[in-house]
């Protein structure tokens, strides 16, 4: 196989892969479950946040987070789930990926515990009152929610976040020394006269007033 940009020496194959590393052990080849049940409900129920995975119909990727209080989610039923959807930047590339190409990856996070869970399968774009009802927060009702029809579900082990110490306050960086956001994003959008005190309110304004 040719370069790719800057990287010479790329495995091009699944054979070359297996002869690096093997076979999975019996456990993990066994660990997927095809529905939704008691143990998979519970983390779900006390997950927060999870990264959304979709890609566009001619393949580019995306992953989006979302978070909200525990039990966010909504499961209907052993085979069915619903992620509302809040307000955000109106860019909605998760949506619109999913109106193009129906396939799904989840992981949900819970504070402190390390392992993971994912959940893949197909996606929609629902709007059904009764269902979104459901979900509302402050009185607001979400507008449309991702429907999911689950068709596999396992727990992710722990060692990417042992290795990050992403749940550990002593690794934490020390206030004020994080990357700037506004001055980011009023370096990338480039727009005359916006500066990085400008994009600050705005995004002040945002988080305070349209969570919901």
């Amino acid at each position: 196989m040719t370069g790719f940009g800057i990287f010479r020496e790329v495995i091009s194959s699944e054979n070359e892969l297996r002869e690096m590393y093997g076979e999975p052990s019996q456990l993990v080849q066994n660990k997927a479950i095809t529905q939704i049940d008691s143990h998979v409900r519970d983390f779900i129920g006390q997950a927060p946040f999870l990264i959304i995975a979709t890609a566009s119909a001619d393949g580019k990727c995306d992953a989006s987070p979302r978070g909200d209080a525990p039990g966010f989610v909504h499961i209907v039923d052993e085979h069915h789930l619903i992620i509302p959807e809040r307000p955000g930047n109106k860019r909605m590339d998760s949506i619109t990926n999913i109106l193009a190409n129906p396939q799904i990856g989840l992981i949900f996070m819970i504070p402190t515990l390390e392992e993971t869970l994912r959940v893949n399968g197909r996606a929609c774009i629902i709007r059904d009152a009764e269902l979104l009802e459901k979900m509302a927060v402050k009185g607001r009702v979400p507008t449309i929610g991702i429907g999911v029809q689950v068709e596999e579900c396992f727990m992710h082990c722990a060692k990417a976040f042992m290795r990050s110490g992403l749940w550990k306050p002593d690794t934490w960086p020390e206030e004020g020394t994080t990357p700037n956001v506004p001055q980011i994003l009023a370096d990338h959008v480039k727009l005359p006269g916006v500066t990085a005190k400008e994009v600050a309110e705005g995004l002040q304004d945002s988080y305070t007033k349209r969570l919901y």
